[in-house]
């Protein structure tokens, strides 16, 4: 595989972290700030709002620049976002930073994504878009605790320098491995780039990540909960079992990219399958703290096992823009990020029990195994027969067909 893929892992380490640490910050911030820990909390819906916003617009801006130029760009933006949110006198200042800091990530992954699979056979498309969020996986497994720890000891402000100099880590990794090329758009420019997500298989594909991955967060957004009442775990213990959670992640993530080279398909409905069935066991699971701390581990293996398919789906699904899909498809990810979290919220609301969440997860779940079989029937449905006997299909290689005859 490339060494150009370890630059982009660089880029999505410091993303993961910067994205996940405010969690552990929040009693930190809110104090210094003098602000309460429920205005602390909008700063995390601040960079979420700037994910959403910012991945499918900057693809769409920069569709006629270099994918190297703009991978730069974008990590350039994203270390100013965090030396800002360093700086920040005021609440205020640090939403806006905070905003700031989140507008580069989507089109990071998504253009990232474009890069990596065309760099690397055919054969191993979804294997190195996998070791791009390798470095998002690690980030739950080590710099998220290491960045938390730095913070309650040096003051959170330090935590986002460090996190500032990590971009600037990948910065230079960027523009010293990462290959120049040309515009990554079509002859159509941004129009084109547009249209290509008008078909319905696109949707339908968004639709999937929706939600396929708002059924990990409706359950991982309330898994303290479930650890404290549930298993019996002291809430000191928490921390430990999400690293744990960050392990099985980081594995599910390798696995999926490898079993997706060889059937994409396969690898997702499995997954989704896979992620139906955790969830559905995790009221039995989480009654002993041996089968709870095995649960969070499935949990972040099922649910990553579907990121690179997820992914290489929707590229496949709009192949005219990939880089505009793929970013596209990482607001998707935050989309279900805030969505499954309200769905959790709900069950338990209505009292449920603590893991209500992990059920409604498992109907997400289902949701999301149905709406891509809906995805891929509707291509079949769109097979243009020819004359001859012959007739065209789309291939899993995105602005590739070929012609099968019978």
């Amino acid at each position: 595989m490339p060494l150009a893929l370890l630059a982009l892992a660089v880029g999505a380490f410091g993303i993961g972290t910067t994205e996940f640490v405010m969690m552990g910050l929040l009693p930190d911030v809110a104090d210094d700030l003098h602000i309460s820990i429920p205005s602390a909390g909008h700063l995390v819906s601040a960079y979420a709002l700037g994910v959403v916003i910012g991945a499918p617009l900057l693809a769409a801006v920069t569709a006629r620049l270099s994918r190297r130029t703009v991978l730069i760009g974008l990590m350039a933006l994203f270390v100013a976002g965090n030396a800002l949110s360093a700086l920040a006198p005021d609440e205020h200042w640090l939403l806006a930073a905070r905003f700031l800091s989140g507008l580069p990530h989507g089109a990071f992954f998504g253009v990232g994504a474009v890069v990596a699979t065309n760099m690397v056979a055919p054969e191993r498309k979804a294997r190195s878009v996998s070791l791009m969020f390798l470095g998002l996986t690690v980030a739950n497994v080590a710099g998220v605790p290491v960045a938390t720890l730095m913070g309650q000891n040096l003051g959170w402000r330090v935590t986002f320098l460090g996190v500032s100099a990590i971009g600037l880590a990948a910065i230079a990794s960027l523009a010293l491995l990462i290959p120049h090329d040309h515009t990554h758009a079509t002859a159509a420019g941004l129009r084109g780039e547009l249209a290509a997500l008008r078909p319905l298989p696109v949707w339908l594909a968004l639709g999937t990540t929706v939600a396929g991955f708002g059924a990990l967060f409706s359950a991982y957004s309330y898994i303290a909960p479930m650890l404290t009442e549930s298993a019996g775990y002291a809430e000191g213990s928490v921390t430990l079992l999400l690293a744990l959670f960050g392990v099985g992640a980081t594995a599910g993530n390798l696995l999926g990219g490898r079993l997706a080279d060889h059937s994409l398909r396969g690898t997702l409905f499995g997954g989704l399958i896979s992620l139906v069935v955790v969830l559905s066991l995790f009221p039995l699971l989480m009654r002993t703290e041996v089968s709870a701390a095995l649960a969070v581990m499935l949990l972040g293996t099922a649910a990553f096992a579907t990121g690179s398919p997820l992914q290489l789906m929707v590229m496949e699904k709009a192949s005219a823009a990939p880089s505009l899909a793929s970013s596209a498809n990482q607001a998707a990810f935050n989309l279900a990020n805030a969505g499954g979290a309200w769905i959790g919220g709900l069950t338990l609301a209505a009292g449920f029990g603590a893991t209500s969440p992990a059920v409604a997860g498992a109907g997400l779940a289902a949701l999301g195994l149905a709406v891509a079989g809906t995805a891929y029937a509707v291509d079949r449905r769109r097979v243009v027969p020819t004359p001859g006997r012959e007739r065209v299909v789309a291939t899993h290689i995105p602005q590739r067909t070929e012609t099968v005859r019978h």
